[in-house]
């Protein structure tokens, strides 16, 4: 029996909140300091999450809803597209679990 493990592993929705808000820091043109980003989770095992991010895990996949700043002057499509890649990409990479889609709304444009 050796090599042959039991048991399941659960991630939690607020663990792929936290690496979709990880991976929006890498995002040039996404706000990630104050508004929406401002205080994303701090500690793994608490009820934060991270804000303007909701995560639904349905039949071995996730959907992901994010609301995003962008900075004024950029490719708003741009932004967007390059932040579902990363987000994707970091979830997937980190958690074992595919991505259905990732919804991105903007609600805001950063003029400074």
């Amino acid at each position: 029996m050796e090599g042959r493990i039991r048991g399941e592993v659960r991630v939690a929705d607020h663990v792929v909140a936290v690496i979709a808000s990880v991976a929006a820091q890498d995002i040039p043109g996404i706000v990630t300091k104050g508004g929406l980003y401002e205080e994303f989770s701090k500690r793994v095992g608490g009820k934060n999450t991270a804000k303007g991010i909701q995560v639904k895990l349905e039949e071995g996949e996730t959907t992901i809803d994010m609301r995003v700043v962008v900075r004024y002057g950029l490719q708003i499509h741009q932004v967007c597209r390059a932040l579902q890649a990363q987000v994707k990409q970091l979830v997937e990479q980190l958690t074992g679990i595919p991505v259905r889609e990732i919804n991105v709304r903007v609600e805001g444009i950063q003029t400074a």
